[in-house]
Order: structure tokens, then sequence, then C-alpha cells
């Protein structure tokens, strides 16, 4: 406790010495407008570390206004990494929107979004959402990387109101960004075609405006530009980096995010003045040391304070035994007293972290999954609630060295449990508040899946502030490093299609309740020590009732494998996942990423590049070699033919999950026929092929196993 008041009395000594340490280099200007410009932004030639720091004080209207010069944006504040680690480097400034082609509001605002490509600026993921305003529109933002976010805006009477919270109903919706985001491109889709008259349009924002009040967007609309918060920093290899590393002790810098619960890795360099120490740790010799000895109240009573770099020490001023006495006395009492402090800090602090659980556990959905695992009606009883001190013991309390992936609904770290089992702990997102009823069913249904081509949830903690998933741990990665990083046999990448296939047709019609995934991909395809596939990462997925055919969300998946049909209507079904799967597919056929940025323009997009091939029957001009080496003919052909179908861009035209499922049996028997039963009076039953229009011709099968045995379940 006594050092917690040391440390709040330097924090009012470092803001007030602030104040006189150096911000600017030599006689650059410091302000504009009201707006303070420190070093390596800069106004004036020598004044700035590049041109993306480069600010205009444009003085041609009454008052001056500061202009970030490269991207031309006004900028509204800027700040610096503080020395306590409390935020990191920010710049506010004033955003143009992005009006739809379709819409009647295109004075103001811009066509195009803002890009900092080039610069060490990001969209900040914590400060910033995206947000549409229209009516009946799905507005889709693509990162120009792997990611599509979106949301959806209605209204009544196709009338957007005056002012609105953006709750999705009223005219206007909002989300969040990606991370790490420099440059996106907006898409604008019309549920019923785009309306008559109307202004629709989009823009990132700073989301601490909509928890005030109420936006007024017949003015935001006139003004055509909303605040945005951007972060910055330097590059690890530029000229000013080097300069500071050669500064002192006084500095520190990284490229972690100072203010992240995670310790996110960031794309440059942020740098502060270390504890005991002020100023601008971007100029040589920036940051001065604060004098605690000079503040505002004495730090050492009844003895003489001393200042040294970065901190103070306290000298008696007499050397008499009466007081050396009275100051072991107190010295004794102040022991005692800061014991008993010390007692209570803990006692205090160990009771929080207890009351902190608690809440956490409820706003996690605790007590619902509680009220599930003492039902008798469902069979959720395998389930288990982990604590989380031993989640933090089995992970090096979430070491970064434990990290077997990350992805947009968290990151993943390998654990060793007390009883020395291994298993794979997922770290989630924050649950929005009003979809806590769904999680918490979803890990209910999750928990009931039993299936040897689906990655087993364990249990989870909902303890802590973001949940914890605990899964079984598969120990060979992932499918697209296996097929991407060494040669593949024909043979097992026939298995590996026929484990996923037999997987996704479990989930879509043989599960209790039918499950869709929503983010089949090669990466989330787990291998284990026999090669066998294992589905994984449900946090997409969604549960239907017994009669949906669909579910209609904001459009989440990965670029390469996004159904376009699903794009275009923002309604997911089943046949969704089956495109993605088609997708796998044509991976594990041709050996080929599913997005490649390098070649011809038509080879960017596998999908597309092996549906053309199909087309003007040049199939074998892409199949990997090694396929080319071990298959068969006949087998390859109707391999791509499965493909072909469940790329189909009409998605009524595409198989099912459990046809694929049968044919992909089928093509693997036809390759290997040591797998086929002996019993020849089996009843023969049919499979379907389908071609690229969606047609079907049925051949005869024999000697087929049930695609759900015993053995799967």
């Amino acid at each position: 406790m006594f050092q917690i008041l040391l440390l709040l009395g330097s924090l009012l000594l470092h803001e007030e010495a602030s104040l006189a340490a150096p911000l600017v280099k030599g006689n650059c200007l410091p302000t504009c407008g009201g707006v303070t410009i420190p070093f390596p932004f800069g106004i004036g030639a020598g004044c700035f570390l590049d041109e993306w720091y480069e600010i205009f004080c444009d003085e041609s209207t009454y008052s001056a206004v500061p202009m970030l010069k490269k991207p031309n944006l006004r900028v509204l504040n800027i700040s610096l990494p503080d020395s306590y680690g409390r935020k990191n480097g920010m710049i506010s400034v004033s955003l143009p929107m992005i009006n739809s082609p379709n819409g009647t509001c295109r004075g103001n605002g811009s066509s195009t979004p803002v890009s900092l490509n080039g610069s060490h600026f990001i969209f900040s993921e914590s400060r910033n959402v995206l947000t549409t305003v229209g009516c009946n529109i799905c507005v889709l933002l693509d990162d120009q990387k792997s990611a599509i976010i979106g949301c959806k805006s209605s209204c009544k009477d196709d009338k957007v109101v005056r002012k609105m919270t953006c709750s999705g109903s009223d005219g206007c919706c909002r989300t969040t960004i990606t991370p790490d985001l420099q440059a996106f491109s907006i898409t604008f889709n019309h549920e019923k075609g785009p309306a008559k008259n109307q202004c629709e349009y989009a823009f990132l924002g700073d989301r601490s405006k909509f928890t005030r009040s109420p936006i007024d967007f017949n003015k935001l609309k006139a003004s055509g530009h909303f605040p945005a918060v951007l972060e910055w920093g330097i590059a690890k290899s530029s000229r000013a980096a080097s300069e500071i590393y050669k500064h002192g002790d006084s500095y520190e810098c990284s490229n972690f995010s100072f203010n992240s619960v995670y310790r996110k890795a960031m794309p440059f360099l942020q740098c502060s003045c270390r504890g005991g120490f002020t100023g601008n740790p971007y100029i040589k010799y920036g940051c001065e040391d604060v004098d605690e000895c000079k503040g505002p109240t004495d730090p050492c009573p009844g003895r003489k304070c001393v200042n040294r770099p970065g901190s103070y020490d306290c000298v008696e001023r007499s050397k008499t035994i009466k007081f050396l006495l009275i100051g072991m006395g107190s010295g004794l009492g102040v022991l005692l007293l800061l014991l008993f402090l010390w007692l209570l800090y803990n006692f205090l602090k160990k009771r929080k972290e207890i009351k902190l659980k608690e809440r956490y556990f409820k706003e996690n959905g605790g007590l619902l999954l509680q009220q599930q695992l003492c039902s008798s009606e469902t069979n959720v009883d395998k389930n288990k609630l982990f604590n989380s001190k031993d989640l933090e013991k089995a992970t090096d309390n979430f070491n970064k060295n434990r990290i077997l992936g990350q992805g947009g609904q968290g990151t993943v770290y390998k654990g060793m449990l007390a009883d020395g089992g291994i298993v794979a702990i997922k770290k989630s997102k924050a649950i929005d508040k009003g979809k806590v009823e769904q999680f918490i069913n979803e890990i209910a249904i999750l928990s009931q899946i039993n299936h040897r081509n689906v990655v087993k949830l364990l249990g989870c903690c909902l303890e802590t502030e973001s949940p914890l998933l605990v899964y079984e741990f598969i120990p060979n990665g992932t499918l697209f490093q296996y097929l991407h990083d060494s040669l593949v046999s024909w043979g097992a990448r026939l298995q590996i299609a026929t484990d996923v296939a037999g997987a996704l047709s479990y989930l879509h019609s043989s599960a209790s309740i039918p499950i869709y995934h929503r983010d089949i991909k090669s990466t989330n395809i787990l291998l284990d020590d026999r090669c066998r596939a294992k589905v994984a990462d449900f946090g997409t997925s969604k549960s239907l009732s017994l009669y949906q055919t669909h579910v209609t969300t904001v459009v989440q998946g990965t670029f390469g494998y996004l159904d376009p049909e699903y794009f275009q209507s923002c309604q997911f079904t089943e046949k969704s996942d089956v495109y993605s799967f088609g997708v796998v597919l044509v991976e594990l056929l041709t050996g080929r990423k599913p997005v490649s940025f390098l070649g011809d323009e038509e080879e960017r997009n596998l999908a597309s590049y092996f549906l053309l091939s199909m087309d003007e029957n040049c199939l074998f001009d892409i199949v990997d070699p090694q396929v080319l080496k071990q298959g068969k003919e006949e087998g390859i052909v109707a391999f791509a033919n499965i493909a072909r179908g469940c790329l189909n861009l009409h998605g009524k035209m595409r198989p099912t999950m459990r046809e694929v499922a049968s044919e992909l049996e089928r093509i693997r028997k036809l390759e290997n026929p040591a797998i086929r039963h002996g019993n020849t009076h089996e009843k023969r039953e049919t499979s379907t092929r389908w071609d690229s229009v969606g047609s079907a011709d049925v051949i005869s099968l024999s000697d087929l196993q049930p695609l759900m045995s015993s053995e799967s379940m």
C-alpha cells in the first residue's frame, strides 16, 4: 500500500513535469489550431520523420486546421504512448464517409475508402466500428487480406429516422472491424434492389461517439465526415528507431499493444519514456527525469529527499540517538501497519477475484449451463466445467510459446492438464450479452457431438472475461500445412476427403439438431497421429431448429472458400458448407492454395480456375503430379465431378453432404479394391455423380458400408 501511495504521487509529478518536457524538434511549430503536434509528426521541412507524418497547417479559414498531408485527413488530436503503458499512440482524424453508388448522397463524403497502405498507421480495432446507414442493405468490408465482415440494416417503411442508436432495425447497423486494418473495400448489397431517393453510406467511426447520445444522421450526412481513430508507430528499421536505441535507459520500445489483454503484436514499433521519466521518446534525449523531491508534497516527511534517475531516496537528517530511537519506533510501527495493510490488501484482492469470477460466470451464461448439466433431458453431463487456475497452469499462464494458432474467433493454446492429458485450449473473444443463451446452447450441442471425424469438445471455463473452451488435442497440425508442405499420396487424400464429408454429413443430417459449420477450410481440418481428418473450429457454427432451412446472419467466412450465393443473400444454408467443402476437394486434387496472387489473373481464385479448366477439358493440366502418378483416371475424373457439383453457383443444384460422402466412399473403393467387402449378395446401392449444371448420372454400387456406422458415433 505504501508503494501504491508513492506511485500515485509520482504520477502526479509526472503529469506536472510533462509540461516542460520537449515534444518537437528544434524550433518547429508545436501546435496548429489548438492541436499539439509531437514528433515524429511535424509542420515544415525537417520537422517530421517522413512524408506520412507531415502535418500541413491550413490557415485559409478563420481558424487554423491541421491536416495529415499524405492521406489528406483533418487531424483532431495526436497522443504519444504514455510512460506507464496505459494507452497506445493514437491520432484522431476526420474520416470521409463512403457513399453507395446507387444512393443519392454523392455530394458529400467519398466513393472510395481512405488507404493507409505503405504507412505505419492502422485503423484502431478497439476504438472503431464499421457503421452502415440505409434501408434494407447489407454492407460488406473486405480487408484485402483474408477476412470479410459486415452488417445488415433495416427500417420500417424504408424510411431512415432522424436520430439513431444503430441497433440494426432503425436504419443503421454497426459491427467491429478486423485487426491491423490499413486498407479495405466496401460492397453495398440490397435485399429488394436499391431504394429510390435514399442516401446510403458507410463509414469507420470512433465507437465512443455512439455511447453518449443518439446521433443526428441528418447533420452527419451533410458533413460527409465522422471522427475515427488511428494507431501509429514507426518502422523497426527506421533511422528514428536506431537513434532511440542509442539514447540510454530512459526509453523503452515494443511492437506489442500497450493496453491489450493478450499482448497483441502490432505491425510497427511504439516507444515511451520509462517510469520516472517524461517527455517524447522519439526525440534524442527527449525523456527528462522527473524530480520527485520538488513536487507539491514532501515524499520524505522528517527526512531529506535525494533525487536519482527514475526515482528518489529518503535520508535521515540527524544522527542523534533520540531521533534514531524515534525512527526505530516509527519504523516498527510503519512496518506493522504495512504488514496489516498488506494482509488486508491480499484479502481484498482475493475477494475481488472471487467476485469477478462469479460475475464473469454469470455474464457468460454459467447458470444456464449448470441448469443444462442438471437437466435429465440433455446428455451434457459429460461436459466438464474447468477451473481458470487449472487452465492457466496448463498453458503456463497462456504463454505465447504455447500458441497453436490464431483466428477471428480467438487464440488456441496447447496445454497439459494435471492428470497429464494434452488438450487444446481456445481463448474465445468476449460474448455479446444478447447472444449468451445461444452460446451456451451451442456448447451443449457441440458437447454431444461424438463422431470420430469431429474434434471433441471436452469442456469449458466461464469464470474469465473471455470464455475458455477445452478440446481434444490433435497432434499432426492442419490439412493446409500437410498438403502444401509435403508429398501426400492419392490414397491419403481420398481418405481425408471421405472423413471430412462423413463428419459434415453427420452434422447436417444425423446430429440431434442440424449444425452448419460456416467456416470449412483446410486450416480448420486437423490430422491425428494416423493422418485421419477431424473437423475443428466451431466458433462461427450455427444450430437450427428442426424445420429451419437457413440462417440469416452477418457475412462471415474466409476469402476463397466463401459461397457466392451466401455473399449476395446473407442467407447461409447447408449448401454453403457444401461449396466450401468443394474448394477443399479442389485443394486436395490440385495441391494448390485457394487464393494466390502470383501468376495469371485467371489462376488467382482456385475455384474459378478449376471450373474453367473443367469446361475447357483441361482437368489433367492442373491436377497434382502426385495424384496423376498414383490415381486411376476414372477415379480422378469422378473426384473432380464431385468438386464441380459442390461448386455450382446455384445452391439448390449442389449435392447434399450425405450424397457427397457416399460418392467419395465409392471412389475410394474403386481406387483400392482391398477395402471392398467380400459379400457379393448384399443389396446393390446407387450413388450420384454431378456435372457442372447439376444434372446427375446414376451408377450402380455394391458392397458399401453405411455412412454412419456405430464405430463412427
